[in-house]
């Protein structure tokens, strides 16, 4: 299984199965699909290929042609061009292995000082009652990890809410409680505190870059889009207030294990300019993604938007690129991908875990697949105090994998977007096994995007070395 297409100029050929990436001339970009085609016709060799892709060869001389194909079919026989998919018998093993948990998300505050218009928690209550997570639920949130990691070593929990910073004394509580039972238990945390940043102190921002491992912070870019869609309840603004904050907390972390995150929405499609807004005032981490909302939102994405925002991606890439020549880079979480490495194979095949191997905690102890099901009560799966009770939505997110889903299985993004957001795909098609259309295009786009990024900058590079 091949994808092709042509970005900023390359010609790109991605063989899907082995995630190898060729950039290759027009005639080897035109040649390849047929040669493809010939070899499942059973053709084999050079001369009987040569004359089965004239077709797709016309107006190439037939020494380029042949010498063409052959390096064709060389890459063929290296196990980089026409790959088998080597991934698909796995699936088997994943289903039958043992359930552990190895991270969460506290929900250590159903309440927020904002009032987010696209926010999926309802001003932070879920669309239920206002609460603050209690130490002793807490407590037992951590117990149940340790207790359901098995011999996983390395856990994760990450404090989200609403704004977590409602409740800091009791994120400072359950951290030192986490840290005592890392001896004892074999264990090593990794804390998180994802925030709107109108709490974020010089004394909190201390214990952060003390304890946590990574901070989220909650920026849509530009004043009047951050503005419009993150006010306060009264209505007023919040950049101005937020801005000098998040900005310290990047220096103070050296600009390292961080992110500004946005979401961009209808309001702002051009949400390039949000992006370079953010690196303009000095962030070097930054994640902005597209809203998810009900359609009849009007701030929700529609599919009439879909040209501009793929042309945005391209925009932003190209932009990308130049600033990381010129050496005043950044990061986009997007744009970055592991071409050499990458995740292992249950992680590429079944993505986040969500529902296995991670887990929501609301303020009660109820547990559920991830933070985007809490409230709804189909999604219940059990407590903190009695553990897993449903067992059932376990097993359906077990299961829940590239395989498993229609339109992933001839989907050339399938191994870097593992699936995708199963809470978007129930959300838009009923089902965790179905797909979130409009969103899988915009992924399918940042992974062209970023495996173009890679080849621009590895293409200048050569040309560095043999100046």
């Amino acid at each position: 299984m091949i994808h092709q297409y042509i970005n900023n100029g390359y010609h790109i050929v991605l063989d899907v199965n082995s995630g190898s990436v060729h950039i290759v001339d027009e005639t080897a970009y035109r040649l390849i699909p047929a040669v493809e085609k010939a070899l499942g016709e059973g053709l084999a060799s050079a001369e009987e290929i040569c004359g089965y892709v004239s077709g797709a060869a016309q107006g190439t001389d037939a020494d380029t042609v042949r010498e063409t194909v052959e390096e064709i079919l060389a890459l063929k026989d290296a196990g980089t061009l026409f790959a088998e998919d080597i991934y698909e018998p796995y699936i088997d093993s994943m289903k039958n292995r043992r359930p552990v948990v190895k991270a969460l998300c506290l929900h250590i505050a159903h309440d927020c000082n904002l009032a987010c218009r696209y926010c999926f928690a309802g001003e932070g209550e879920y669309h239920g009652d206002r609460a603050l997570m209690s130490f002793e639920v807490g407590k037992k949130a951590l117990d149940f990890l340790v207790q359901n990691s098995g011999d996983r070593v390395n856990l994760e929990v990450d404090f989200f809410g609403g704004e977590p910073l409602l409740n800091w004394e009791v994120v400072k509580q359950l951290v030192a409680y986490g840290r005592s039972l890392e001896e004892p238990c074999h264990k090593k945390f990794r804390f998180t505190l994802t925030t709107n940043g109108v709490l974020l102190t010089d004394e909190v921002l201390e214990f952060a870059n003390r304890e946590m491992a990574n901070l989220v912070l909650s920026i849509d870019g530009r004043k009047e889009i951050h503005d419009l869609m993150r006010p306060h309840r009264g209505g007023q603004g919040s950049y101005d207030e937020v801005l000098p904050k998040f900005k310290r907390a990047a220096a103070s972390r050296g600009q390292t294990n961080y992110y500004v995150r946005g979401t961009f929405t209808r309001n702002n499609i051009d949400f390039s300019k949000d992006v370079l807004h953010l690196a303009d005032e000095g962030f070097e981490q930054i994640s902005v993604e597209p809203v998810v909302a009900p359609p009849e939102a009007d701030y929700a994405l529609r599919p009439e938007d879909l040209p501009a925002l793929l042309e945005e991606y391209d925009r932003l890439a190209a932009e990308y690129i130049s600033r990381k020549k010129q050496g005043n880079g950044f990061h986009f979480f997007h744009f970055m991908i592991d071409l050499e490495g990458g995740p292992c194979v249950a992680k590429r095949l079944s993505g986040c875990g969500a529902g296995t191997e991670y887990l929501a905690v609301t303020p009660w102890g109820d547990l559920y697949p991830c933070h985007q099901f809490v409230g709804q009560e189909d999604f219940l799966m059990g407590n903190v105090e009695e553990g897993i009770l449903r067992t059932d939505i376990r097993n359906t997110f077990m299961n829940c994998n590239v395989y498993a889903k229609d339109k992933c299985r001839d989907c050339f993004a399938k191994y870097y977007c593992s699936g995708g957001c199963a809470a978007n795909a129930y959300h838009f098609s009923g089902s965790v096994t179905g797909a979130y259309d409009l969103g899988c295009e915009l992924q399918k786009k940042r992974v062209e995007c970023a495996i173009m990024i890679k080849a621009a900058l590895a293409d200048d590079e050569e040309k560095e070395k043999t100046l």
